[in-house]
C-alpha cells in the first residue's frame, strides 16, 4: 500500500489532475450565473451519460422495463423531505443538502428509465462486488455509488477526454494502481480489477486528506487541483471551504454523488421501479492461455456476442491474448464444461478471424470518419447521440460504426454521418 501512496504523490503535478469524467452534452458557453452554469452543464453531462447506458445494445436487449413508462409522472419533495431522509442513511460520509443538491435529485426523479436500469445492472451485477473490494480497503461502503456518475454501470463507457470502464480511470492512473492497458487488454474496464483499483485509490486519497468529500473532490479533478484549491483557501481542508477554487465540474460532483445516494435509496418513494432482468444465470470465471477470438467461443458455444463482450469488456478488440499469460473468461456457468469440452472446436473455428482483426483498422477505432457521401448533420447545443440516431431513424450504434464514435460524447459543430 505504501508503494501506491508514493506512486499517487508522484502522479500529482501531472497526470492525476486529468482524473476528471468528461462525459458531456454538446453545450455551449451560456452567459449566466457560475452557479446556474455549473448546475445546467452538469445535468447535461450526466443526463448524457445515462442516455448511453440504455442505448447499450446488450442492456436493452438484458433488461425489461417493470412499470409503465407511459403514465409515470416524476415525483418531488418538499426541502424538508429531502433532508430528513438524507439524515437517515446510515452513513460515515456526510450528506448534506442545499439547493444544488436538489437540482441533482430532482434530476435523477425525472429520469426514471435510466435509474430503473441503473438499479436493475447494479443491483444483478455491480453493487456487492463494489461493497466487498471498498469494505476490505476500509472504505466508506457509500461510495459504491461513484461508478453511477462516473460511467452510469457502462463497464465499456470511455470519456472524450479518454477515462474508460465503470471507475473511469486514466490510463496513468490505472497503470499505477496495476491495471493493464495496451491494444488489446484494457482493465480499466475489468469490472473486478477495476474496481479493487479504485477502493485502493480511494483509501490512498483519504491518507492525504481525511476527509471523505476532499477524497471525492480529488476522485474527480485529481489531487492536482485540490492542492491549489487548497492554497487559495488558505490551507482550508474542508470541501465547501475550497469549493468556489475546484474546477467548474468538480464544485457539481460532490452534490450530484449525495444525489445519487439519495436516489438509490429512496426510488420507491419516487414511484420509479427497477427493471427487469430477461437473462438471470450464474457466472464464473475460467483462465484462457491461448489466443481466441470471443467471436470463435460465441458461435461454437452459442452465446450472443454481445453478451459475452457484457461479461468480458477488457478485451478491446475481442482477442484474448492467451498465448502471452493467462487471462480471465467470464462465461454463463452453465457454460463452463462446454467450454472445455469444446476447447479445440473453439480455437480451430474460424480461426483467421484474428489475422484479419489485427491486420483491419478494429470496429470503433477508426481515426477520421469519411465525410464523402451519404447524409450528414451538425450536431447542435443539447444534442445527444441517442436523440439524433431517433430523428433520423437509425441505431446508434450506426451512427457510432459511421463516424467512428468510441463513445457515446458529440460536440457542438461536430459534423455526423447520419445515413
Amino acid at each position: 500500500m505504501k508503494k501506491y501512496l508514493i506512486i499517487l504523490i508522484l502522479l500529482i503535478p501531472s497526470v492525476i489532475k486529468a482524473q476528471i469524467t468528461d462525459n458531456s452534452y454538446a453545450l455551449g458557453n451560456d452567459s449566466i450565473s457560475v452557479t446556474q452554469s455549473v448546475t445546467l452543464d452538469s445535468i447535461s453531462e450526466i443526463n448524457a451519460t445515462l442516455d448511453s447506458l440504455i442505448h447499450d445494445y446488450y442492456i436493452s436487449k438484458a433488461f425489461m422495463p417493470d412499470c409503465d413508462s407511459s403514465v409515470f409522472e416524476p415525483i418531488f419533495f418538499s426541502d424538508s423531505v429531502y433532508i430528513s431522509r438524507l439524515q437517515k442513511l446510515p452513513y460515515a460520509i456526510q450528506m448534506p443538502y442545499n439547493q444544488i443538491v436538489k437540482q441533482f435529485i430532482e434530476m435523477y426523479a425525472k429520469r426514471h428509465s435510466q435509474v430503473s436500469y441503473m438499479l436493475a445492472i447494479g443491483h444483478s451485477y455491480y453493487f456487492s462486488m463494489f461493497e466487498q473490494a471498498l469494505s476490505k480497503y476500509n472504505v466508506p461502503l457509500e461510495l459504491c455509488y461513484l461508478p453511477i456518475i462516473e460511467s452510469a454501470l457502462n463497464a465499456r463507457a470511455v470519456s472524450h477526454a479518454g477515462a474508460a470502464g465503470l471507475w473511469q480511470f486514466m490510463i496513468k492512473t490505472g497503470r499505477a494502481y496495476g491495471l493493464e492497458v495496451n491494444s488489446l487488454v484494457d482493465e480499466r474496464c475489468d469490472p473486478v480489477k477495476s474496481t479493487d483499483a479504485a477502493a485502493r485509490y480511494l483509501a490512498d486519497l483519504y491518507k492525504i486528506y481525511g476527509d471523505w468529500l476532499m477524497v471525492i473532490a480529488a476522485y474527480n479533478c485529481g489531487p492536482g487541483n485540490v492542492a491549489k484549491a487548497i492554497r487559495y483557501s488558505n490551507n482550508a481542508n474542508d470541501y465547501w471551504t475550497i469549493y468556489p477554487y475546484l474546477p467548474r465540474e468538480t464544485r457539481s460532483y460532490v452534490p450530484i454523488f449525495i444525489a445519487a445516494n439519495y436516489i438509490m435509496n429512496y426510488f420507491e418513494e419516487h414511484n420509479i421501479c427497477p427493471a427487469l432482468p430477461l437473462i438471470k444465470y450464474s457466472t464464473d470465471t475460467i483462465m484462457i492461455s491461448d489466443r481466441v477470438h470471443l467471436q470463435q467461443i460465441a458461435d461454437v458455444l452459442q452465446i450472443p456476442i454481445e453478451e459475452l463482450r457484457f461479461l468480458n469488456p477488457q478485451y478491446r478488440r475481442d482477442i484474448i491474448p492467451g498465448n502471452i499469460k493467462p487471462y480471465p473468461l467470464m462465461l454463463p456457468l452453465d457454460k463452463l464444461n462446454a467450454y472445455q469440452a469444446n476447447h479445440d472446436t473453439i480455437l480451430n473455428y474460424k480461426n483467421d478471424l484474428i489475422a484479419r482483426q489485427l491486420e483491419a483498422t478494429p470496429k470503433n477505432y477508426t481515426s477520421t470518419p469519411n465525410v464523402s457521401g451519404g447524409k450528414y448533420y451538425r450536431v447542435k447545443k443539447g444534442d445527444t447521440l441517442g436523440g439524433i440516431a431517433k430523428r433520423h431513424g437509425v441505431s446508434v450504434s450506426q451512427l457510432k460504426k459511421w463516424n467512428g464514435l468510441r463513445s457515446n460524447i458529440i460536440q457542438i459543430n461536430q459534423k455526423l454521418r447520419v445515413r
